[in-house]
């Protein structure tokens, strides 16, 4: 009954079609709950996670459109949030979509394999096996004359035999300190599966995949009957200067920063330590004057490589100040303080930090439903609804 006596008092007032939608949403939601009818409910607690957003169907509301800027730097996980955005609101892959990635795939283990081979090189470390040297050439030569994108069933196997070999398991054990994809143990370790004939990558698969991303790539979707369009671009400095005048006014900017890089370099500059690199972008993203509105969301990304690193290497090898504990628990707080400490504007302009796992669908959906509560309240924010 509320509901429609509110729409025609509303119908009588010459408000713009987005405030009308913004302002009957927040209305109607408090009085849902006030009356104990949850006809629908707008969450405006950034942590909301378990509840959903419910509009009324038959409201000719105008769909209002939300750009999101997904950006970082290079191997943060950016582009793996955009495959998840399409597994939870575009239905996900069609077998067909997912056959395409398998090249991919294959060529991600090629390249792995040769970078841990490389990586030996580079630590002087010898192989286990007295065949260990001739089944790497063998692996060099077989990389030079297959057909990009394919897995031939004999480099299959010198790839599996080399990947048991103590020398390559001693290099990979330390491959922070040359440049491997994250997902290289995953895939070697799945060979069995991923080199059989009928092949078809699983989700999982997918989400692991690396191409370098270049320019700059759309997807559209809709969540709690918003509608998203969210840009993914190239976080490597060549491809930085493509971007960032391309986005004044987005209504979100979701930064990812991968906790577990404190340790490594730069693929384009080893002398420049990833984290760092991270922070510095993160720095001039979030004061510029094109963004001095924008809502900022902060992923932490890779928390689950995190948590096996720093059980290993101290955090102090990137801030060379931090002498708290080696914990998960405080390493994390401390990198997430020092990217909340540049914001320059904390008493206008709130960042919304989460700890995420790109390739925890889960994870990530709970975390994305956040941050679209986020954007609610922030554009009540804006009508001085809040």
């Amino acid at each position: 009954m509320y509901q429609c006596t509110l729409k025609s008092i509303f119908s009588t007032l010459h408000f713009s079609s987005y405030f009308y939608c913004i302002f009957f949403t927040y209305i109607s939601a408090h009085l849902a709950f006030l009356c104990n009818i949850f006809t629908f409910s707008v969450f405006i607690c950034p942590l909301s996670c378990v509840c959903k957003v419910k509009y009324l169907h038959s409201m000719k509301f105008r769909i209002l459109t939300f750009v999101l800027f997904s950006t970082g730097a290079g191997e943060s996980g950016k582009s793996t949030i955009v495959k998840q955005m399409k597994i939870l609101h575009q239905g996900g892959y069609t077998k067909e979509e997912q056959l395409e990635f398998r090249a991919i795939i294959y060529g991600n283990i090629l390249q792995s394999a040769l970078a841990i081979i490389r990586g030996m090189e580079m630590l002087g470390i010898d192989f286990g096996a007295s065949s260990g040297q001739v089944d790497s050439q063998k692996l060099q030569n077989l990389s030079d004359s297959i057909e990009e994108g394919t897995m031939p069933p004999e480099l299959a196997d010198v790839i599996m035999k080399l990947w048991k070999d103590s020398g390559v398991q001693a290099a990979f054990d330390r491959a922070a300190e040359y440049q491997l994809n994250d997902s290289a143990g995953y895939y070697l370790n799945e060979m069995d599966r991923i080199c059989k004939a009928d092949y078809m990558p699983t989700e999982q698969d997918v989400l692991r995949s690396r191409v370098k991303t270049t320019g700059i790539i759309e997807e559209q979707f809709s969540c709690k009957e918003l509608h998203f369009r969210m840009f993914d671009v190239g976080g490597q400095r060549s491809e930085r200067k493509k971007w960032i005048h391309c986005f004044e006014g987005v209504t979100c900017i979701i930064f990812c920063g991968a906790l577990s890089a404190y340790d490594m370099v730069l693929v384009e500059d080893d002398e420049v330590n990833r984290m760092h690199e991270s922070l510095h972008l993160f720095n001039s993203i979030c004061n510029h004057r094109f963004f001095a509105l924008t809502s900022i969301v902060l992923f932490l990304n890779k928390k689950d490589l995190f948590e096996e690193k720093i059980k290993k290497v101290h955090l102090s090898i990137c801030f060379p100040d931090y002498d708290g504990p080696n914990t998960y628990d405080d390493a994390s707080n401390y990198i997430k303080s020092q990217f909340l400490e540049l914001n320059m504007k904390k008493g206008v302009k709130e960042i919304y930090s989460h700890l995420t796992c790109a390739t925890d669908t889960k994870n990530v959906e709970i975390v994305f439903n956040a941050v679209t509560d986020i954007i609610i309240k922030e554009n009540l924010k804006d009508c001085g609804l809040f």
